[in-house]
């Protein structure tokens, strides 16, 4: 950003390129108004790169105008560069103008979607307001964004709102540049834009106020789909351990934990810990779900919304609907001072995809694949172009967030990179996949698809990589994939590669999970890399998840690994802990205690014989499948709900007890690079208290997992640490080991823009392949 200096007194044109996310967040109104304010003639423009501008006046004040291009910026704008070229001098222009879109070759960003602002809250609840309780309120600082956006320049036309004329009163508004809303392309009101509508089970319109019947069907104890800006909800009310329970009944999510809708920060006090950072997070443009710590009490009060674990999923409203609902429920108050006042009511708020599809968009999509779960569907005829569910968020180690799913509100902003190169398809892998394309140096996730374990998940894949590259104007050059030939999100890359004659290029798992980190931070030298998760198809085809790696952008090698333990029945060990603690007694010479031991499971037996015998029993180097053991060996968790519920049980019971001090003698670090945990796993088989046994298993695998990677460092001279893999959403594994390698003055590097679960494994796939193109395939 460098304008050259001239003479107070000199006057100067200048083309201006602004590149970023910077159309839909009131970029161009923003700099009409800048440039008015300093006396400047020229115009503004929408095109395929972002803004365009051309300004000419005083020397001085067009310096003044680029430094506040980045400074003064609208809150969603996310300037990446401001470039300036000087050109010669022309005719005085009469003012500034905001002039027509231009397309052309796009490589601008798609803006993500926003909650609702002040400005727009305040009209919602003002009786005299022409907007009063509209449930569809927007202005250039709020509202949908990439949900509603089918291609770029984002115009009006390009939306989902292309289909409603505006009214002479928003038309005004749209195009003066003086008004928050011009060309605030979402922009409508009660006359001309969209409808709510409640209907019941069979379709049928329900008569009255549509929010007035949506609360009090919640209050009665039904379970209502409300649809949200990137998908439906299923909502009931979780005070009301009844209708959870109804609730999980039909939705076959027998103890998957559920988030919650609440008025304001404020309301979660008697029930959870909000400090500081946590109430920044709630209250933010993004407005996730962020994991708030539980107090005691927590589960007497909200019964059966995340049993056992110890920490609960909390979201503010974030659309115009959602909030028009806590309006009901305080009585429709005047003004915005409610919105600071405890409220009782708090809402289950979980995404309406019936067993584990993907989410709901469309109308009669919800009523044909929700039929049998909701009692009601309050729903509108604004369509959803891009599915995409709530991101999850919760404080990490250094009070930064650390992402659990990258979804709404952070969709699609880019991930700057450390080079440019060939566009990259990553496809990801099979658990809660994503996929990731990159244009130049910039990298684009798409948001959360989930599992690919059935054919819709399948299909919502396919739909997301064609709305990215659509939104973004990318035609990959190469196709990047997990190494696993039987995930479909492989399958995919190679049909895909092979139709248009692109390289396939294919990552090992957990090479993914740390280049992934070193992506995000632009890190270029080589690194240790701590990749611990559930499993990973090793490049000796075996079950891995807890290594040690030498990484340097394509290159990499398997510095070390976990102690072996058998998985007795195949996949079915990662979904039954009883079975890996039955190894891990196996491994210990006490596999004569299993049949005793689990007499309640009817294949106690029969895996005692396997063990022994060594049938169908792979073996892994999973961290995840450790902290299983280690949860059916403290009687945490037998048989599992959901994919991770074991470790999270785990980490709950450790939580509660409080920190203890690590047992050195409880691992060994072989001569080979191997870290065995067998002498913990001993110390745990007896243990009676299951708390100080969670406790105790924490802080001696954080103080051998520091040991390790202290004693790689030594040997390869490498300082910096990436971590990586599902294991570090553990928030005490996660914050506990960073602190205890940043004593031993190591560069901790952890996933911040991206989960470090598979979540984030595209990023690390693109950037892998990035290198690997580099230096021919």
């Amino acid at each position: 950003m460098l304008v050259v200096p001239h003479s107070t007194d000199s006057v100067a044109r200048f083309g201006i390129r602004v590149r970023g996310a910077v159309q839909g967040v009131g970029f161009r109104p923003f700099v009409y108004r800048l440039a008015r304010e300093l006396a400047l003639s020229g115009w503004v423009r929408n095109d395929g790169a972002g803004v365009t501008i051309e300004v000419q006046g005083a020397a001085i004040e067009i310096d003044r105008f680029v430094q506040r291009l980045s400074a003064d910026a609208p809150r969603l704008a996310r300037v990446a560069s401001v470039e300036t070229r000087e050109q010669s001098l022309g005719p005085p222009a009469a003012g500034f103008a905001i002039v027509e879109s231009k397309g052309g070759l796009v490589t601008t960003t798609v803006p993500a979607d926003a909650a609702v602002c002040e400005d727009c809250l305040r009209e919602l609840f003002e009786p005299h307001d022409r907007r009063y309780r509209y449930p569809f309120i927007n202005c250039t600082q709020c509202g949908p964004r990439y949900t509603i956006t089918r291609a770029l320049p984002y115009d009006r036309a390009q939306t989902s709102m292309s289909g409603f004329a505006q009214c002479p009163a928003c038309l005004a508004e749209y195009t003066s540049p003086e008004h928050r809303r011009f060309h605030a392309e979402p922009n409508a009101c009660p006359v001309c834009g969209p409808r709510l509508a409640l209907v019941d089970a069979a379709g049928q319109v329900v008569a009255g106020d549509p929010i007035e019947a949506t609360l009090a069907r919640l209050v009665a104890g039904e379970i209502v789909a409300i649809k949200g800006l990137g998908g439906f909800h299923l909502a009931c009310n979780a005070r009301d351990a009844r209708a959870v329970a109804r609730l999980r009944s039909r939705k076959h999510r027998e103890e998957k934990p559920f988030a919650v809708m609440i008025a304001n920060a404020a309301s979660a006090q008697t029930w959870a810990t909000c400090g500081a950072g946590e109430r920044a997070l709630l209250e933010s443009p993004e407005c996730p779900i962020v994991l708030l710590r539980k107090s005691p009490g927590a589960d007497a009060t909200l019964a059966g919304i995340a049993p056992g674990l110890a920490w609960l999923g909390v979201r503010l409203p974030y659309t115009p609907l959602q909030y028009l609902i806590f309006h009901e429920a305080a009585g429709r108050p005047t003004g915005t001072a409610w919105m600071r006042e405890v409220s009782d009511l708090v809402l289950v708020m979980t995404s309406a995809n019936p067993g584990g599809e993907p989410l709901v968009t469309g109308n009669d999509e919800a009523l044909a694949r929700l039929a049998g779960i909701a009692d009601a569907v309050l729903l509108h005829d604004r369509d959803i172009v891009a599915r995409c569910d709530d991101s999850v968020v919760r404080l990490g180690a250094t009070k930064a967030p650390q992402f659990i799913r990258r979804a709404r509100g952070h969709t699609p902003r880019l991930v700057k990179l450390a080079r440019a190169g060939p566009s990259i398809l990553a496809t990801g892998a099979y658990l809660k996949n994503t996929v990731c394309v990159t244009r130049d140096d910039e990298a684009f996730l798409s948001p959360h698809i989930g599992d690919l374990d059935n054919a819709t998940t399948c299909d919502a894949l396919l739909e997301a990589v064609d709305h990215l590259c659509a939104v973004l104007d990318v035609k990959p050059d190469a196709v990047a994939h997990d190494l696993h030939p039987d995930f479909f999100s492989t399958r995919f890359a190679a049909s895909f590669a092979e139709e248009h004659g692109l390289p396939a290029v294919p990552v090992q798992h957990h090479h993914a999970h740390i280049a992934a980190v070193a992506a995000e931070h632009r890190y270029t030298a080589p690194l240790l890399g701590l990749a611990l998760d559930g499993v990973g198809l090793g490049d000796d085809g075996a079950a891995w998840g807890g290594e040690l790696l030498w990484v340097d952008g394509a290159n990499w090698r398997r510095f070390g690994h976990l102690g072996e333990l058998k998985l007795p029945g195949g996949d079915r060990a990662a979904r039954e802990p009883w079975r890996m603690a039955a190894s891990a007694l196996h491994r210990l010479g006490r596999g004569a205690e299993i049949t005793a031991r689990f007499a309640s499971q009817s294949a106690a037996q029969a895996v005692a014989e396997m063990l022994e015998r060594n049938l169908n029993c792979p073996a892994t180097s999973s961290m995840g499948r450790l902290f299983d053991a280690a949860a059916g060996l403290l009687g945490a968790r037998a048989l599992m709900a959901f994919e991770g519920q074991a470790a999270m049980l785990l980490e709950g019971l450790a939580d509660r007890h409080g920190a203890v001090a690590p047992a050195g003698e409880f691992f060994r670090i072989e001569d080979e690079g191997t870290l065995d945990f067998a002498p913990l796993i001993t110390r745990i088989a007896d243990e009676r208290d299951a708390g100080y046994g969670a406790a105790l298993f924490h802080a001696t695998v954080i103080a051998a997992l520091a040991a390790w990677v202290a004693r790689a460092a030594d040997s390869t001279g490498v300082r910096a640490v990436a971590l990586g893999g599902g294991c570090f959403l553990n928030a005490i594994l996660s914050t506990g080991l960073a602190q205890a390698l940043a004593a031993r003055s190591l560069t901790v590097l952890e996933a911040r823009q991206a989960p470090p679960n598979d979540g984030g494994l595209a990023l690390g796939q693109a950037w892998v392949a990035l290198h690997t193109l580099g230096r021919g395939v």
